[in-house]
C-alpha cells in the first residue's frame, strides 16, 4: 500500500458500530436511492475507462470470512461459527446471491449507492467525532494579525485555484496496474454540503457556487471568491477582506453552529425550527451552498508538548461550548479551521467522498504556499464584498435544542482522548532497506501493540479503496490475523529466539500485503457479505441466522480502527474509535519518522490513548531492534 495511492481513512458506520451490520440499524428503505449525481459525478468516471463493480462468488468470500474471524474466536465459537457458515452458504446465502448477480449485471456499481446510505446518510451519531476527520496542516507562527489573515488568505486561494485543476479535468488520471482510479469524487468535495434529516440525511451539490462562509466568533459571513467577471480573488484582497470581517465584530454571537455538533435526528429536529424563520433559512442557504467554510477561531492556549494533540480535538471538534465548537458547520464536506495560536487543517464531512481527494488538496497547497507568485495572479478589483449572514434570535424551543446541543458536545469533547506519537525511531526509508511494506509493517506494530496491552487479538480494520470501479468507495482490510497474532505472542515470548520472530513478522507483513492487494481489486468480505443482507432487506427476506454468528459479530467489531494518510509533511490526520473499548489510528509514515494519532474514549475502563500510544512506540522500537539483530548475523553460506 506504500506505493499505491490508497484512500485511507475508515467508516465509522452506524453498519459496524454494534456488530457486524446490525439488522436493526438498516432499513428496507436505505436501499432505493441512486448514486448522487452532481455536475462532474457521471461524465467524469464515464470519460474514464473503468470497471463494473463486481458481485463476489460466495464460494470464495466464505473461506475467506472463516480465516478472518479465527483469531478473535475461542474453539468453540470457530467451530459454531462454520456451520452457520456452511448452512448460510448452501441455503439463505445461495438464494441472495443469485439475487445479487442480478443487481450487479444492472448497475455499473450495485454497492455505491447502497454503501452511501447505509454508511452515512442513515447514521444517527453526531459527524462529530464520530465520522468526520481532522487533517492537519504544519504548524504557523504568526507574528502579526496580518501574517495570519494572509496565511488564512493563500489557504483560500489556493483551494479555489485547486477547484479550478479539478474542474478542467486535470487531476492526474492514477493507474492500479492497468486499471485507471476513479477521479469523480474529486468532483464531490466543492459546494456540498449534508442536509439534516429524520432517520435518513440528504447531500446537496453546489459545484458552481461562487462564494464560501466565513465563521467568526459565530457569527457567519458571505465571501465571494471569485470577481464578478468570474476571475479567482487574489489573496491580498481575500486577507483584507478577513480583516474587515474579524474588526466588525467584537462579541460573540448565538453558536448557531453548536446544533450541526449534535446527533442528526436532534439536529434534524432543530433545523426544522431553525427554518421556520425566512431570514434564518435564507442564510443557512447561502452556508449550504457555498464552496466550502473557513473558521477564523478564538486563540486556544496549549503546552508545547501537547501542541498536536490540541491541533488534533480542535479540528475534530473544536474544544467544546467555551472554545470553538459554535465556530462550525459540521455539514459542511470541506471546513477550514484556522487558530491564531498557528494551528490549522481542515475537518471534512465524509459523506461524499473518502480522504484521497482531501489529501491531494493539501498536497498542493503545502507545494504552491513557498511560491508567492502563486497568490499574486487574480482579480484585485471589480469584486462584491463580504457579507453578513443574520440570524434571528433563538425562539425558546430553539434556545432549548441549542443549550442541549452544547451539553452533548461538552460531553463528547470531554470524553475524547487523543495522543499524537511522533516516532523518529525510524520511517519508511528503514523498512525499504528491509524489503518490508511501510503499511503492513505499521499494521502489525498495531497489532503487537494492542496484544501487548490487552493479551488478546483485537479486530482491526484499515480502509482500502475500490477506485479501480466505477463510483468505487471502499473496502476492508481484516489486518489482524492468524499470523499477527502468532506474531504478537512471539514477540511476548521471552522462550522465542529472533530468528523465529523475524520469519513470523515477514509471513504477517506478507499476509496483510496479500489481503490488502484483494481488497483493492474489490475481494474484500466485508463488503459482500453487508450486499448479501442488503438483498433481503431489499427483497422483504429475514436476515439469516449467520449474522448473528459469532464470528460474524465478534470479526466485525473493530477494536483498532486504522487507516494510512501519507503526507511528506509533518502532518497527520486524526478521529475518533469505531467501537466503545477500541481504538483509533491514523498515521503517516514519512522517510524517517511516523506520525501516529491515536483516540480512545475516557469513559472507557479498558482503554486508553496514552497507554497505546507508548505501547505502539515500544513496539515500533523493538520490532526495529529484532530486525537489526536479524540483519547483523552473519548469512550462511550456500
Amino acid at each position: 500500500m506504500d506505493k499505491m495511492p490508497i484512500l485511507t481513512r475508515r467508516v465509522l458506520s452506524n453498519l459496524t458500530k454494534n456488530g457486524l451490520y446490525a439488522p436493526s440499524k438498516i432499513s428496507a428503505a436505505l436501499c432505493s436511492a441512486q448514486v448522487p449525481q452532481n455536475a462532474n459525478y457521471s461524465t467524469e468516471a464515464k470519460r474514464q475507462n473503468l470497471l463494473k463493480f463486481p458481485a463476489l462468488k460466495l464460494e470464495e468470500t466464505i473461506p475467506k470470512f472463516l480465516k478472518t474471524a479465527e483469531p478473535v474466536l475461542t474453539k468453540e465459537e470457530l467451530e459454531e461459527t462454520k456451520r452457520m457458515a456452511a448452512e448460510f452458504q448452501a441455503k439463505d446465502g445461495a438464494e441472495l446471491q443469485k439475487i445479487l448477480e442480478k443487481v450487479a449485471e444492472s448497475q455499473e456499481n450495485w454497492l455505491a449507492p447502497r454503501w452511501l446510505k447505509a454508511a452515512y446518510l442513515t447514521y444517527r451519531d453526531p459527524v462529530t467525532v464520530f465520522s468526520s476527520p481532522g487533517m492537519t496542516f504544519p504548524l504557523q507562527h504568526f507574528k502579526t494579525s496580518a501574517d495570519y489573515y494572509m496565511y488564512t488568505a493563500k489557504l483560500i486561494q489556493g483551494l479555489v485555484k485547486y477547484k479550478k485543476v479539478v474542474d478542467d479535468g486535470k487531476v492526474p488520471v492514477v493507474k492500479m496496474g492497468k486499471n485507471e482510479l476513479d477521479n469523480s469524487q474529486f468532483s464531490a468535495v466543492y459546494g456540498t454540503c449534508r442536509i439534516p434529516r429524520p432517520e435518513e440525511d440528504a447531500l446537496e451539490y453546489n459545484p458552481n457556487s461562487k462564494h464560501i462562509a466565513v465563521v467568526y466568533k459565530n457569527h457567519f459571513f458571505k465571501l465571494p471568491v471569485y470577481n464578478k467577471t468570474g476571475q479567482i480573488i487574489n489573496a491580498k484582497v481575500l486577507a483584507e477582506q478577513l480583516q474587515q470581517i474579524a474588526n466588525s465584530e467584537n462579541k460573540s454571537g448565538v453558536p448557531i453552529g453548536l446544533l450541526t455538533t449534535d446527533s442528526r435526528d436532534n439536529w434534524a429536529s432543530a433545523y426544522a425550527e431553525l427554518m421556520k424563520s425566512s431570514t434564518n433559512a435564507r442564510s443557512v442557504k447561502v452556508i449550504q451552498e457555498s464552496l466550502f467554510t473557513v473558521s477564523l477561531d478564538e486563540v486556544v492556549p496549549f503546552a508545547q508538548e501537547e501542541v498536536y494533540n490540541v491541533l488534533g480535538l480542535q479540528l475534530i471538534h473544536g474544544g467544546g461550548t467555551n472554545k470553538n465548537s459554535g465556530n462550525r458547520w459540521m455539514d459542511k464536506t470541506i471546513q477550514v479551521v484556522v487558530n491564531p495560536n498557528g494551528m490549522s487543517g481542515f475537518c471534512y464531512e465524509h459523506s461524499p467522498a473518502e480522504g484521497q481527494p482531501i489529501a491531494m488538496m493539501a498536497d498542493y497547497i503545502n507545494k504552491i504556499f513557498p511560491n508567492p507568485q502563486e497568490f499574486e495572479d487574480g482579480a484585485n478589483d471589480n469584486y462584491e464584498p463580504f457579507s453578513k449572514l443574520p440570524f434571528d434570535q433563538p425562539s425558546p424551543v430553539l434556545e432549548q435544542k441549542l443549550q442541549e446541543a452544547g451539553k452533548n458536545v461538552d460531553k463528547l469533547a470531554e470524553d475524547l482522548e487523543l495522543r499524537v506519537l511522533q516516532y523518529k525511531g525510524f520511517g519508511k526509508d528503514f523498512l525499504k532497506k528491509q524489503k518490508l511494506s511501510p503499511d503492513s509493517f505499521v499494521q502489525m506494530a498495531l497489532q503487537y501493540a494492542f496484544y501487548r496491552l490487552h493479551k488478546c487479538a483485537g479486530a482491526q480494520y484499515e480502509t482500502a479503496h475500490l477506485r479501480i470501479y466505477y463510483g468505487g468507495r471502499t473496502e476492508t482490510i481484516r489486518s489482524c490475523s492468524n499470523e499477527s497474532l502468532a506474531f504478537a505472542k512471539a514477540m511476548m515470548d521471552p522462550k522465542c529466539t529472533d530468528e523465529t520472530r523475524v520469519e513470523l513478522l515477514k509471513k504477517a507483513v506478507n499476509g496483510h500485503r496479500e489481503y490488502t492487494t484483494m481488497a483493492l481489486q474489490g475481494r474484500g468480505v466485508d463488503r459482500h457479505l453487508l450486499g448479501l443482507k442488503l438483498m433481503a432487506l431489499e427483497n422483504n427476506k429475514p436476515i439469516p441466522k449467520f449474522y448473528q454468528a459469532p464470528g460474524v459479530v465478534k470479526s466485525a467489531h473493530f477494536r483498532v480502527s486504522t487507516s494510512q494518510v501519507a503526507s511528506p509533511n509533518a502532518a497527520f490526520m486524526c478521529y475518533g474509535p469505531l467501537t466503545h473499548d477500541g481504538y483509533g489510528c491514523c498515521y503517516n509514515p514519512r522517510d524517517s519518522d511516523i506520525f501516529l494519532a491515536c483516540s480512545a474514549w475516557k469513559s472507557n475502563e479498558e482503554t486508553s490513548a496514552k497507554l497505546f500510544a507508548k505501547s505502539i512506540d515500544e513496539a515500533l522500537t523493538s520490532m526495529r531492534d529484532l530486525l537489526e539483530r536479524a540483519g547483523e548475523k552473519p548469512k550462511a553460506k550456500l
